[in-house]
């Protein structure tokens, strides 16, 4: 199953960003956002979302989003997937 591995990223992806943009606490967003030591910026608002808020949940996203895509590839070159 050529490029599944793409779909699955975006799949997790935007799975991950919808549920941290409802709880932004989920880790490691949180961590992650803390360990660059950016101020927390609630005033600006994108689409009524606050830029910390956002900037965490695309984190999540992202490192969600790899690790499904390397988890799909390993079970493809394992031959589970077909």
């Amino acid at each position: 199953m050529r490029g599944a591995g793409a779909l699955v990223f975006l799949v997790v992806f935007f799975a991950m960003l919808a549920a941290t943009l409802a709880y932004p606490t989920i880790p490691p967003g949180p961590q992650l956002y803390d360990m660059l030591n950016v101020p927390t910026i609630n005033d600006y608002l994108v689409l009524g979302v606050p830029v910390t808020t956002l900037v965490i949940a695309i984190f999540n996203g992202v490192v969600y989003g790899i690790t499904a895509w390397l988890i799909c590839t390993g079970l493809n070159r394992a031959g589970v997937l077909k």
